[in-house]
């Protein structure tokens, strides 16, 4: 017969046993979440190990979060709203047939049918503005509203106006509209002379038709003279960036990263990309008053087509067995043509003539020159210092209203 004794007894030390290992399992928990950074390793706390064993989250649709704005959307909404399409239309009549068909020879060789073009066609064109003043004074190019027979504003929220030129000055290439309206947005006018190269520049406008459109780029130059543009009847030095400036754009805005209005977008080069021109808003500011009250902007002229003459070009001209002149060979500014009856003409000042000096001031360069005459009064004496061949003759030119010879 076996015992049970040594039974019992095992059964009594597994109780001891496993009363030992919950202890211990017990202080051990306690241990570490009195002290987990100390217990546990760096990256295994409490909460992790919770997160290890609860289910994987479920996917949540991200939230949307701000990102802030860059500077040209601030420029933009600053200024956006106060920048207009202007839609022009005018009545062109048709010069009618040539009188060569009037023949009745002609009339009987074509039975009668010789065809006739409308006599007159409606023109349309566009371009933009800007709202200067909150009563509904807009600025905007010569060249979108000259000989307009109506004139269509609509602001960026969809209204429409009809508009009033108030003054256009053909020279600067600006024009005032006017319409109806009062609390319009106004855009904030900055100063150009304050300008440099590399600035950010922002157009905005309307080119080819498609609204409220943004380009970005820099001032690639400053005081580029209309002469190097390429449109010398114009009396302007420009602003050149290579921001997008498309038909469509002129008369809109050209604003700094600040959202002011540093100059309005008027021209571009036919024969280049990337090279856009603005007229600074301080030559606007200087006139639109004027122009708002229909008065004419005085632009003195003397009538000259002129280049600028250095030494070395004087040689380059002298040493062509087919020149018809020989010019000195100096600093200053060649006379390639006199216009007739001009103020020019009238003093004396003739082809081939060099001037370098007028009022005392030593003149360099046609930009010079144009500056003097455009700085002076109409029908005042300007003393020029020109040298004619081998001799120095002092002339006195009255320059004249280029507005009175268009």
């Amino acid at each position: 017969m076996i015992s049970s004794k040594p039974e019992t007894f095992s059964w009594r030390q597994l109780t001891q046993y496993a009363l030992i290992a919950v202890v211990s399992a017990a202080l051990t928990l306690s241990a570490i979440w009195a002290f987990p950074q100390t217990l546990l390793p760096p990256r295994l706390t409490i909460s992790s190990i919770n997160a290890a064993v609860q289910p994987p989250p479920q996917p949540q649709t991200a939230t949307p979060v701000d990102s802030p704005q860059s500077f040209v959307t601030r420029a933009v909404q600053r200024v956006g709203t106060a920048v207009v399409r202007i839609d022009t239309e005018r009545v062109v009549t048709n010069p009618g047939i040539n009188p060569f068909f009037d023949d009745p020879f002609f009339r009987e060789f074509f039975g009668g049918g010789v065809p006739q073009n409308p006599q007159e066609y409606r023109q349309r064109g566009e371009g933009s503005g800007l709202i200067i003043e909150s009563n509904g004074l807009i600025l905007t190019n010569a060249h979108v509203v000259s000989g307009a027979d109506t004139v269509t504003v609509t602001l960026k929220d969809g209204r429409q106006f009809t508009g009033k030129v108030r003054g256009i000055d053909e020279p600067s290439d600006l024009a005032v509209v006017k319409i109806e309206g009062r609390d319009l947005p106004v855009a904030p006018l900055g100063d150009s002379s304050q300008l440099k190269v590399g600035d950010w520049a922002i157009a905005v406008g309307n080119p080819l038709g498609l609204d409220n459109t943004v380009t970005l780029g820099i001032i690639s130059t400053l005081n580029r003279s209309s002469a190097q543009v390429g449109i010398p009847d114009k009396r302007l030095d420009f602003i050149q960036t290579d921001a997008a400036i498309n038909p469509g754009n002129s008369g809109g805005p050209l604003l700094s990263e600040r959202g002011e209005v540093i100059g309005i977008n008027t021209a571009i080069r036919a024969d280049a990309q990337g090279i856009g021109f603005a007229i600074p808003i301080n030559k606007a500011k200087a006139i639109k008053d004027k122009l708002a009250r229909g008065e004419q902007i005085p632009h003195p002229y003397i009538g000259v087509r002129l280049f600028t003459l250095t030494p070395e070009i004087a040689q380059q001209i002298n040493s062509d067995p087919n020149g018809v002149i020989l010019v000195p060979e100096i600093n200053g500014v060649l006379i390639e043509q006199v216009m007739p009856n001009s103020p020019a003409a009238t003093a004396g000042i003739r082809r081939g003539d060099v001037i370098f000096q007028i009022d005392g001031k030593l003149i360099t360069t046609a930009e010079q020159l144009q500056d003097a005459v455009e700085q002076s009064q109409i029908n005042q004496p300007l003393k020029m210092q020109v040298k004619r061949g081998e001799q120095t003759v002092e002339i006195s030119v009255r320059p004249g209203n280029l507005q009175d010879a268009l």
